[in-house]
């Protein structure tokens, strides 16, 4: 039995350079396979393997969920500020 190709998208973005990786993998694999299988990993040793925030199309989700045709996995950097903590010192500022 042949397996069917579907096309997605794996994409990282650092403030100044981003990347989107087109693939075609087997409808039976999971966000973190991309992953592993865009190279996306080696090529920023930055990204902590073991401690992915994960989406797709900016809906966050879980390393173990399926893909579909289409889909663009987002790998997201952690956030340096806490945006609540953030927007309360812009606010006394004010």
């Amino acid at each position: 039995m042949v397996e069917k190709l579907i096309a997605i998208e794996v994409a990282y973005a650092k403030p100044d350079h981003q990347v989107i990786i087109p693939l075609e993998m087997t409808e039976d694999i999971t966000v973190e396979q991309a992953i592993e299988a865009s190279g996306l990993l080696e090529r920023f040793p930055e990204i902590d393997a073991n401690n992915l925030n994960v989406g797709i199309f900016g809906c966050v989700c879980k390393l173990e969920q399926l893909i579909r045709e289409g889909d663009r996995i987002e790998v997201y950097r952690p956030l340096i500020h806490d945006p609540k903590d953030a927007r309360r010192q812009r606010a006394t500022k004010r």
